[in-house]
């Protein structure tokens, strides 16, 4: 199992990323580690995630995430719409 995520940072920026281990990954965003951007954005909290079986399939969803506009990340954030 894979998951697809989208954290808001301290700055109120966004940040997508994937991983196997969604509590791990969450625990060192916020501990700055693993990832420059978190580490210099600070963690503010995990806003939503989405469940691949595939680490492909979470890699592909990542890249369509981060292609999206800030406002359409939002929207996606507030209505957990499913991708």
């Amino acid at each position: 199992m894979y998951f697809t995520y989208i954290i808001r940072c301290k700055d109120d920026s966004l940040y997508t990323g994937y991983t196997s281990n969604i509590v791990r990954r969450m625990n060192e965003h916020k501990l700055g580690i693993n990832s420059k951007y978190t580490r210099a954005k600070g963690f503010e909290k995990l806003e939503v995630y989405f469940v691949t079986n595939t680490k492909s399939n979470a890699m592909k969803l990542e890249y369509y995430i981060k292609k999206l506009t800030r406002n359409k990340k939002l929207s996606i954030i507030k209505t957990q719409v499913y991708l």
